[in-house]
């Protein structure tokens, strides 16, 4: 009896390339090492294709960081404004956003200007934001401001959380810095982390003050 010829190989059930696979491993090869990194070169390479086969899916490295910027801004938490008061929304939000790009340390500079038009998820993160904030007196002029007030705080102290130990130790110093370094000393009895502690006394003077004077 004959052999049965062999089978041919079917279409793939899905795609190699899909939006969230590719801004994925972008994601991955960005927050490792940075956004000079992430070329299409490399990033074709880290998922098995040619270049020409992602050049069909994403047409320049603009686009695909705004599929990243999409991507990681899944992860920050608006729903806090369905549940609490102003305040604490705001701050519960600007938690959530920081440490999610406390991550994604390197991108910061690249999404920070960003523009949004093409990015959906980032505009419906704003319009949450900007409604509640109307929704509890906030002026219509003040609420831009306000949001951008706070997203510089939430970028810097991202990256604030990469910052060394050490970064504030004056002790070679003390004669010429007594009374700085003593504060890092009192600071470090506490056992409190340097970096949370400081965005978070930041952050709720931050919403107390621009809530009251965009009320105004």
């Amino acid at each position: 009896m004959s052999e049965e010829a062999p089978r041919r190989a079917g279409r793939p059930r899905r795609a190699v390339l899909n939006r969230e696979r590719i801004a994925s491993h972008a994601l991955e090869l960005a927050s490792a090492d940075g956004y000079e990194a992430l070329t299409m070169q490399r990033l074709a390479k880290s998922l098995g294709v040619a270049a020409s086969a992602l050049y069909n899916h994403v047409s320049s490295k603009h686009d695909l960081l705004q599929w990243v910027q999409e991507l990681v801004m899944t992860d920050v938490d608006t729903s806090v404004f369905d549940t609490l008061e102003i305040s604490e929304a705001l701050i519960e939000w600007a938690t959530s956003y920081r440490n999610v790009f406390a991550q994604h340390i390197p991108l910061i500079p690249v999404i920070a200007v960003l523009p949004v038009s093409d990015s959906p998820r980032t505009l419906k993160m704003y319009e949450r934001v900007a409604e509640a904030l109307r929704d509890n007196g906030l002026k219509a002029e003040a609420i831009i401001p306000t949001i951008v007030a706070l997203e510089s705080f939430i970028f810097g102290s991202a990256m604030d959380t990469a910052a060394p130990h050490d970064i504030f130790d004056a002790r070679d110093h003390k004669d010429a810095t007594p009374n700085f370094t003593q504060a890092v000393s009192d600071q470090r009895a506490t056992g409190l982390n340097t970096s949370d502690d400081s965005f978070q006394r930041g952050l709720h003077a931050m919403v107390a003050g621009l809530l009251a004077a965009g009320s105004k």
